[in-house]
């Protein structure tokens, strides 16, 4: 079912949405919680497939967060897990596909911008602001992963956002810019868009058909990898995360969009980011220090980091034992009064 909030566009007369009914997570659906399929538009003219959740027997108007994420992953993963999770614990909260993946609208397909990515968080903002559940002026947003970092520019840029939460984050910019580590070179980073702008020339008249490539399948890793890759392959290659409109668990995202990061960076201007942060990291994640770097930018006493004892950065994917939900929920409770 399609819901649009009262007064809302019907943006489906632009492009109708074909969204899965049944239940097709990597999670089990929870008895707390009601269910529903939603799509909203941003203002680039996309239209955004998401999954809501809210408390059963929800009397009048909530608190509500949106939430994306990992990057390269859908709602049925990491993400709709969050926000499952958020509406057991009192709030309305919906986990949308980033526009040019999952069930959203855009092509093609499997391609990425901060730009439009960011107004994505903004575009969930409008249409959570807009349904006669919601409290308008209780609004958050979760970013897992890569959109930890793409949280946090949106909040940067859009003050309705009372409170983010960026967990296990990835600034994806320093990464496409030095790679891993900060262990990259300039003239590495020119080489690679040497062979993207050849790739462009060639594809242009082909359509976008090269893929970066996703994660290793499990049975062809070797023991050698990083354990981050290792433990990638293991939630999106696997029964645990594995999912069919998966851009990390299939063939990767496209390569002409990789340049997207290399002349980019999120939170220009971090002193406008006034509103609540948490940042939740796990100790033993390979990208923790991103997490770390990003908090010492931050100004103001409404800016917390929690890091996680023993958790890898996947294990905040979908460790329910390890995911900090109960104290995401209080920072949630405080700052979106």
């Amino acid at each position: 079912m399609i819901i649009m909030a009262a007064g809302a566009q019907n943006t489906n007369e632009m492009t109708q949405l074909k969204m899965t009914q049944e239940w097709d997570k990597v999670f089990a659906k929870s008895e707390k919680v009601e269910h529903e399929k939603v799509s909203f538009h941003n203002h680039f003219g996309l239209d955004l497939a998401a999954d809501v959740y809210k408390p059963k027997h929800a009397q009048g108007r909530l608190a509500a967060v949106a939430v994306c994420g990992p990057f390269g992953a859908v709602k049925e993963q990491s993400s709709g897990l969050y926000a499952q999770a958020l509406a057991e614990r009192g709030f309305l909260a919906i986990a949308f596909d980033p526009s040019f993946t999952g069930e959203s609208s855009g092509q093609p397909r499997d391609v990425f911008s901060l730009d439009i990515n960011t107004e994505d968080f903004q575009a969930a903002v409008d249409y959570l602001s807009n349904r006669p559940d919601v409290e308008a002026n209780r609004i958050g947003i979760v970013g897992i992963c890569g959109w930890g970092g793409i949280a946090l520019n949106a909040a940067a840029a859009d003050p309705r956002i009372k409170a983010t939460v960026a967990s296990t984050m990835y600034d994806m910019p320093r990464v496409g810019a030095w790679g891993y580590f900060d262990q990259g070179t300039a003239d590495e980073r020119y080489k690679a868009k040497e062979q993207i702008a050849a790739l462009r020339t060639k594809e242009y008249t082909t359509g976008l058909k090269q893929r970066a490539g996703g994660c290793i399948p499990v049975d062809q890793l070797t023991g050698k990898e990083p354990d981050f890759v290792q433990q990638y392959s293991a939630y999106y290659k696997t029964k645990r995360g594995y999912h069919q409109r998966s851009v990390n668990s299939n063939g990767g995202w496209m390569l002409q969009a990789q340049t997207g990061w290399m002349n980019n960076n999120i939170l220009a201007h971090p002193e406008d980011l006034r509103n609540a942060v948490l940042i939740v990291h796990g100790e033993k994640a390979h990208s923790r220090y991103m997490g770390e770097d990003t908090f010492k930018k931050l100004k103001g006493d409404n800016k917390q980091l929690i890091i996680v004892a023993g958790a890898t950065h996947t294990d905040l994917y979908d460790q329910m034992d390890k995911i900090p939900f109960d104290r995401i929920a209080a920072f949630f409770n405080k700052y979106l009064k």
